[in-house]
C-alpha cells in the first residue's frame, strides 16, 4: 500500500473523517436499511463510484505516487496485485496462485495463477512480473515496496514462476506483495504505463482528469465480473461526493466521512457500511536530529496530546483512542502494552530536563488530503499550548508536501488506511534505512527485534518478539498515534456485494452487482 497517499477536506465547519486505502483485513460493521447480499447476482448495469482526489495530484502510473484515491481505485480495478488482502487470511492469492518458501525463508517462489492475461489478450508471463517489480523498486513510491529484496535478486523460473530472494530470512514476504505489486507488460515504456493493458477485472475505455470509465474485462482469469462497467467521478471535497450520492449522481460514495454519514443516516434509502479502526493519522515527529531528536521529547508530546478528544471531535466519535503503534487491526497487536494517557505534568518535567525551547514556535505540517487530517493538527496544537508548547499549523497542497515534508520535515501529519498488520509498518517506515522511514528513526534494538520476528516460522518465539517490537515502538518511535479511524462508505439502495475489507479489499468490486 503505497505510502503515496490520497484525498480531500471535509467542508462545511464541522469536524468529520474518514478512511483511507490502506490495504488489508480487519473486522468491519455494516448498517444497512437495504440487505446488500440479497438476491442472485444480475449480470449488466454500471456502478457510477465516487472517490476523492485532487486535480493537482493525478496519477496514471500504477508505481507512482498515488495521491488521490480515485486513481488507486481506477488503477487497482485495472491491474491485479500478486496477493491481496482476505476475509479470513491477511494474504490470499491474486495474480500469484500460490507461494512456497525454503527452509531458510530466504526464497520464496510465486506461482501465476492459470489463465492470467492482460488485456490486449497475451499472456501474463514470470518475465512480465519480474520487469514490474523491478520496476517497482526503482520508483521513488516503490523504493521501499519489497524490503531485503534486490533487484538481481528478482527472477523467472520458466513462464510462470517468479522468484524473490532476500537478504534475509523473511516469513512475511507475500503480506509485503499485496499492496502496488501492479503487473506491467515487460518493457512498457514510462510514456505509455497510462494507457498500458491491465490483467484485472475491468479495462480502460476513457480517462479524463480523474475521472474515468472502466469496461468489463469478460476473460478475466478470477472468475465472473456481473457490472458492464464501472464509472469513477472524481471530488474533492466528501461533502460534495454525499452530495451527489443523496442527488442520485452516483451510486457509491467511497470514504465519504463520518458528517457525511450523520447527514444520510436517516436516509431508508441509503445503505452505511462503516469498517472500525480502518485508518491511522499520525503525528510524526523526526527523530534524526532536530527538537524532537531526544526521546524525552517524543514522549511529552505523546503525553500532551487528549486521545478521547481528537476522537471525539476530529473523527466526531467514529473511530477508536490508539496507542502510538501502528497496525491495531493486526491479530498479535499488543493490547497489554500500557494505554499512554494525557498527563501535562509529566510532560512538563520531561521537556525541561531534555532542554526543550518553549520560547520557539514549531510548525506542524499538514495537507487537506483527508477529511479531518488538517482539523486534527488544529486541535492537536490547541492541547499543546496547554502545556506550554507553541504549535503553528501551516497547510501544503498534496503535491507540495510530498515533494518539500514528507520523509524530510521535522514535525507533521500524515495518513495510512493499511491496519492489519504491525510488521507491514515496521517494514516500511521504522527499520533503519526503511524506504518510508518518515520520522528518519534508527534503533538497533528494534531493528534486531524485527530480524527475530521475520526470521522465524515458530509462533510462539514469533508473537514473544512481535510483542517487543510493538513495546519498543511504543517507547521511542517518533509516531504520535492518538486514534484510529473508522472507514465510511455510503452506497444507493440498489448496489449488491460491496466488500467489506478495508484498503485495497475495498477497492476490489468485481463481485458487486445491481439489483434493477
Amino acid at each position: 500500500m503505497n505510502r503515496t497517499r490520497r484525498q480531500a477536506l471535509l467542508a462545511g465547519g464541522s469536524i468529520g473523517a474518514a478512511a483511507l486505502l490502506s490495504a488489508c483485513g480487519g473486522g468491519n460493521t455494516a448498517s444497512s436499511p437495504a440487505d446488500s447480499t440479497a438476491g442472485t447476482p444480475r449480470k449488466g448495469g454500471t456502478l457510477r463510484v465516487g472517490a476523492l482526489g485532487r486535480a493537482s495530484a493525478t496519477t496514471r502510473d500504477p508505481h507512482g505516487v498515488q495521491g488521490n484515491e480515485s486513481d488507486y481505485l481506477i488503477i487497482a480495478l485495472v491491474h491485479d496485485t500478486l496477493t491481496a488482502p482476505g476475509a479470513k487470511e491477511n494474504t490470499v492469492g491474486r495474480l500469484a496462485s500460490g507461494w512456497k518458501s525454503s527452509d531458510d525463508l530466504k526464497t520464496w517462489r510465486f506461482t501465476l495463477a492459470k489463465g492470467a492475461a492482460f488485456h490486449d489478450g497475451s499472456p501474463v508471463t514470470s518475465d512480465d512480473v519480474v520487469w514490474s517489480l523491478r520496476r517497482l523498486r526503482g520508483t521513488p513510491a516503490g523504493a521501499g515496496r519489497l524490503p531485503g529484496i534486490r533487484a538481481e535478486n528478482i527472477t523467472a523460473d520458466g513462464r510462470d514462476t517468479v522468484v524473490l530472494v532476500s537478504d534475509a530470512a523473511n516469513a512475511e514476504l507475500p503480506l509485503l506483495t499485496r499492496l502496488s505489486t501492479f503487473v506491467l507488460k515487460k518493457n512498457t515504456p514510462d510514456k505509455e504505463v497510462a494507457k498500458a493493458p491491465g490483467t484485472g477485472p475491468f479495462r480502460l475505455d476513457w480517462y479524463r482528469d480523474g475521472n474515468a470509465r472502466l469496461l468489463r474485462n469478460d476473460t478475466w482469469y478470477g472468475g465472473q465480473v456481473h457490472l458492464d462497467a464501472v464509472e469513477v467521478t472524481m471530488f474533492e471535497n466528501p461533502q460534495a461526493m454525499a452530495n451527489a450520492l443523496l442527488g442520485g449522481q452516483i451510486d457509491l460514495a467511497s470514504n465519504v466521512g463520518a458528517v457525511a454519514a450523520r447527514t444520510a443516516a436517516s436516509r431508508k434509502d441509503i445503505q452505511l457500511v462503516r469498517r472500525p479502526d480502518d485508518m491511522a493519522m499520525p503525528i510524526v515527529m523526526r527523530t534524526a536530529d532536530g527538537p524532537f531528536a531526544d526521546v524525552r521529547v517524543r514522549e511529552a508530546m505523546k503525553l500532551v496530546v487528549d486521545r478521547e478528544a481528537m476522537v471525539k471531535q476530529v473523527l466526531s466519535g467514529y473511530g477508536t483512542v490508539a496507542n502510538d503503534i501502528l497496525g491495531t487491526g493486526d491479530p498479535a497487536y499488543a493490547k497489554d502494552v500500557p494505554q499512554r494517557r494525557r498527563n501535562l505534568d509529566r510532560a512538563a518535567k520531561l521537556l525541561r530536563e531534555a532542554d526543550f525551547d518553549l520560547s520557539r514556535t514549531y510548525e506542524l505540517v499538514t495537507t487537506e488530503d483527508i477529511p479531518g487530517l488538517a482539523e486534527s493538527a488544529t486541535l492537536f496544537a490547541h492541547q499543546a499550548r496547554e502545556a506550554g508548547v507553541k504549535v503553528k499549523v501551516v497547510k501544503q497542497e498534496s503535491g507540495a508536501f510530498y515533494d518539500k515534508t514528507w520523509l524530510k520535515g521535522e514535525f507533521y501529519t500524515n495518513y495510512w488506511g493499511t491496519n492489519d498488520s504491525v510488521v507491514f509498518f515496521a517494514s516500511k517506515t521504522m527499520v533503519t534505512g526503511a524506504g518510508q522511514n518518515e520520522a528518519g528513526w534508527s534503533e538497533p534494538r528494534f531493528d534486531d527485534t524485527y530480524r527475530q520476528v521475520v526470521g522465524t516460522a515458530d509462533r510462539t518465539a514469533r508473537a514473544t518478539a512481535l510483542r517487543e517490537l510493538q513495546r519498543i515502538e511504543h517507547e521511542k518511535s517518533g509516531y504520535l498515534l492518538w486514534g484510529m479511524a473508522d472507514g465510511i462508505d455510503l452506497a444507493g439502495p440498489t448496489v449488491r456485494a460491496l466488500p467489506r475489507l478495508p484498503g485495497y479489499g475495498r477497492v476490489r468490486l468485481e463481485n458487486v452487482w445491481l439489483a434493477r
